[in-house]
């Protein structure tokens, strides 16, 4: 008797695995068509960056913290990889899955879309549903891959659907390519007969293609994000800053200490530390940008634009910017030349008063076009020191990652209550009616930057030689100014470092300190004094809830 012979379906291992290897094209064909979609909508909807972004919301500070701490300006980006990890891990999972219940398995590609579309529309930057749009496109999308590849492996009909057939049978990856049909119809891995057999050359085919149109997607919608950028980018070039009509005085001669290995006095541009939550750096458009001033105690409400606040007087200081997240002898702090316009003096104009002198709003609340949020004290911005919405850094237009159009900043203040970046909305409020973001996160609702001292040089562990050797770093006390910094070796008396000249009190101040050193290993201890005649504290503390205290310390080797 004559057999017809059909390829038979995978079954066992080689059906989990190539199903797993589906789940990996659907995934990817996923993110990639997100990715193309987003730039109809706008780049921040891209399920990565908005998975990323409420897993940063979400966080507790003390990760956040752990962070920055071990990845510094890069943990963004191992966020992102991280992401990208364990979506991988789940696109592998899904397809095994789906080689043995397909419809499941496509149904888990889609539970994803509706996490990564909830992730989306619930961000603070969200104005509009269609940032779902994203990640609902690209779901569906994967999920019809992941079927019509596992499809590809060869289906199998309920055993129910041929009366006599066996419900169990070995699985036998061996006869792969094709059997005789005939007598007692094998079962596959879902316990029914034979449907359609594995088609070998059609799932090659359909994964190169589907790979292929999911790169193409991809480079498409990376390139479309990256246009959308162009016309800030444009703007940024034409931005013309005017003359200050309040310049900062040259910088003192003998403040910029000639040591190697501390720190320059200014600090450039592309070394400035940066500490945010944005994984994607926005690219505003200084032509559409505009600053809403309201609240309580505003009077006359107002709404600038870019060229507005370029045609008032415009203030030139030096100032020394901190994270709060900086550890005792951490490298988030640097010195740079602001230009911008003083903020106190916009807010008389809107008539607003600090509560000093009888004005109802306590908090001024800034807002970011990405949605983040900073508090800081109304009395703190008009008590007379250079808070500025600044548009300028170092002689240049302000940097995209430092804010570019506008961002404001107040002297002696940590960032996370006073520097927000790429601002949009000034809103006069009271600490009693409304947390910030970071408060809502457990840190401290005012946070003025402690006095601390850092050893630039020599780094720990070093090894210099016997003989004089030159201690050298920095100390800051911003808004009063450093009086003293002191150097100890071992647990031996504590001497006076030579302080370099003091530009402002506003500014870091640089101190070195001739060591005659002896062989062995040593540990060197810096403390410095404010002018109020604090003296930093020995306690150490966290940067949790408004900023690390302690003294700093390095352990060297003299040889």
């Amino acid at each position: 008797m004559d057999h017809e012979v059909r390829p038979r379906p995978l079954r066992g291992f080689k059906r989990l695995s190539l199903g797993a290897l589906s789940g990996l094209f659907a995934g990817y064909a996923a993110i990639a068509v997100a990715e193309l979609v987003s730039a109809t909508v706008r780049p921040e909807s891209g399920p990565v960056i908005a998975v990323g972004g409420a897993a940063i919301d979400r966080t507790p500070p003390g990760v956040k913290d752990w962070a920055i701490r071990h990845f510094g300006t890069n943990d963004k980006l191992v966020l992102q990889l991280g992401i990208l990890a364990v979506l991988t891990v789940l696109a592998l999972a899904l397809g095994a899955v789906a080689a043995r219940w397909r419809v499941i398995g496509s149904l888990g590609v889609l539970a994803f879309g509706v996490v990564g579309a909830l992730a989306a529309t619930s961000r603070p930057d969200s104005t509009s549903v269609s940032d779902a749009l994203p990640s609902v496109v690209g779901a569906v999308i994967g999920a019809g891959l992941l079927y019509w590849l596992v499809g590809r492996l060869g289906t199998f009909r309920k055993a129910a659907d041929e009366p006599g057939a066996p419900t169990e049978a070995a699985d036998d990856d061996s006869v792969a390519d094709g059997a005789p049909v005939g007598g007692a119809s094998p079962v596959g891995s879902e316990g029914g007969a034979e449907g359609s057999g594995w088609d070998r050359r059609g799932f090659i085919l359909a994964a190169t293609a589907a790979a292929a149109a999911s790169t193409g997607a991809g480079l498409a919608g990376r390139a479309l994000n990256g246009s959308q950028g162009q016309n800030a980018v444009a703007s940024r070039k034409k931005v013309v800053i005017p003359a200050a009509s309040s310049t900062a005085a040259p910088v003192p001669k003998g403040a910029a200490l000639r040591i190697n290995g501390i720190s320059p006095f200014m600090t450039p541009n592309d070394d400035f530390y940066r500490v945010d939550t944005a994984l994607v750096v926005p690219k505003v458009d200084a032509t559409s940008w505009q600053l809403r001033i309201h609240g309580q105690g505003v009077t006359r409400e107002r709404t600038l634009s870019f060229d507005d606040l370029l045609k008032m007087p415009l203030i030139e200081r030096n100032i020394t910017l901190t994270c709060v997240s900086n550890e005792v002898g951490g490298p988030y702090v640097g010195n740079a030349r602001w230009i911008g316009v003083r903020l106190a003096d916009l807010l008389k104009e809107c008539g607003v008063r600090p509560p000093s002198k009888g004005g109802p709003a306590d908090q001024l609340v800034a807002r970011s076009v990405d949605g983040m949020t900073i508090g800081s004290p109304v009395d703190d911005v008009m008590d007379g020191r250079d808070a500025m919405l600044a548009v300028g850094m170092n002689g240049q237009p302000l940097p995209f990652e430092h804010g570019f159009p506008v961002r404001m900043l107040v002297p002696g203040l940590y960032g996370y209550v006073s520097a927000c970046k790429w601002i949009k909305d000034i809103e006069l409020t009271t600490f009693d009616s409304y947390d910030s973001y970071w408060v809502k996160r457990d840190w401290a609702q005012k946070a003025p930057i402690k006095t601390e001292s850092r050893i630039d040089t020599p780094k720990p562990f070093g090894r210099p030689k016997a003989g004089t050797v030159v201690v050298a770093g920095v100390a800051w006390a911003q808004h009063r100014g450093i009086d003293k910094v002191e150097v100890r070796v071992d647990d031996g008396p504590w001497d006076e470092a030579r302080l370099a000249a003091e530009d402002t009190r506003d500014t870091w101040r640089q101190w070195s300190y001739e060591w005659p050193a002896t062989k062995g290993g040593h540990t060197l201890t810096v403390r410095a004094t404010d002018r109020t005649g604090e003296t930093q504290t020995e306690k150490r503390t966290p940067t949790i809830p408004d900023g690390a205290s302690g003294w700093h310390s390095v352990v060297v080797t003299i040889d």
